[in-house]
């Protein structure tokens, strides 16, 4: 590093990741450049300060960072391999990106965990994810398990997983990196752990990189249905045409933690649903308690939602044996269109943080 003050490269990268839309936020206990160094080291943390969320060559990045195109090739295509940054190939040219930490390097990380990382990070995640919260734009979305919805508006095709799943040309599936870590630390749950899913350069990028395998359509609606009896919130990147699935469940996944600890789930996860109660139908059984993410049903003489808490991710209406429980589409004044694709995402998220 020719005598460079490697204490200074890591605080630029953390404050270069912190002006990437997602944010890398400080911490007193100064946890995030554990985790920097433990992920990149100095050289590559230094490159790394050079790349955005838009795909450039190496040539344009070697410019922003006045150096040789040749002398940084080799670390960009190294990183890449960690999970560090992304990239993708159009013909013969190359093209690079930053990943942001959430979501980003640390998915990418599933198959390299070991216990400090995960310990530093489930230290760092809330930091991030609460100061996300008050953002109108989220990363991810909730969209309903597929069930029968009371509506007299059309369901749109960004809001069916099956959907979304049979427009891509390219599937790959990976561990989730939330159940995957909590079971490393002897935590977590039995639910079903290959349910992360991505597509378009996303699939090409995980494929490549060992981090998922390729799988067919019938193989993705599988996973899909799995998830849905395991009782897991279906949650896509927050795009009409989304780079990803994940299958959550509520006592491993960090977001889902972060909004079940609030009063008001449902004023700031994106879903455009919420659940209903027939107390004419409802037999108070109880059996719709256990299964709700957000803890939002209470049961007495009948099961009662209370709607600042649904995020309607339909996991009750599926259960209810006797049909008691209805999926409502929102009023038309309030529903959600997601941006058109991610990069539309990353760009509302830094217009709102003031980074774009």
């Amino acid at each position: 590093m020719g005598g460079m003050d490697t204490e200074k490269i890591y605080k630029e990268l953390a404050e270069h990741l912190d002006n990437l839309p997602a944010g890398f936020p400080s911490t007193d206990s100064g946890v995030e450049f554990k985790i920097l160094k433990r992920l990149f080291t100095p050289e590559e943390a230094s490159i790394a300060r050079g790349l955005t969320v838009l795909p450039e060559e190496a040539k344009a990045i070697a410019r922003h960072l006045n150096r040789p195109k040749k002398e940084i090739i080799p670390y960009l295509e190294k990183m890449t391999k960690k999970g560090l940054i992304y990239s993708f190939n159009i013909g013969k040219k190359n093209f690079y990106f930053a990943a942001q930490f959430v979501i980003g390097i640390w998915e990418n990380q599933v198959k390299k965990l070991d216990k400090e990382l995960i310990k530093d990070v489930n230290e760092y995640l809330p930091y991030i994810l609460k100061s996300n919260i008050k953002l109108k734009t989220q990363q991810l979305r909730v969209i309903p398990v597929d069930i029968p919805i009371e509506t007299n508006n059309k369901i749109m095709p960004y809001e069916e997983a099956e959907s979304i799943i049979m427009s891509e040309s390219k599937i790959v599936v990976a561990p989730c990196i939330c159940r995957t870590e909590q079971r490393i630390m002897g935590k977590g749950c039995d639910k079903p752990m290959e349910t992360c899913m991505t597509f378009g350069f996303a699939a090409e990028y995980y494929e490549k990189n060992g981090i998922g395998r390729n799988i067919t359509h019938e193989d993705a609606l599988e996973i899909l249905a799995k998830g849905k009896d395991a009782g897991l919130v279906i949650q896509p990147g927050n795009a009409k045409k989304p780079f990803n699935i994940c299958m959550c469940c509520s006592c491993c996944c960090q977001i889902l933690k972060v909004f079940k600890q609030l009063d008001n789930p449902a004023e700031h996860v994106r879903t455009n649903h919420f659940a209903s109660v027939d107390s004419s139908l409802c037999t108070g059984c109880g059996e719709c308690l256990e299964i709700c993410p957000m803890e939002a049903i209470t049961v007495n003489d009948n099961a009662k939602i209370t709607d600042k808490r649904c995020i309607g991710c339909g996991l009750c209406v599926s259960l209810c044996s006797v049909n008691a429980i209805t999926l409502i589409q929102k009023k038309d004044i309030e529903i959600y269109t997601p941006p058109e694709d991610m990069f539309e995402t990353f760009e509302w998220m830094a217009m709102e943080r003031g980074k774009l």
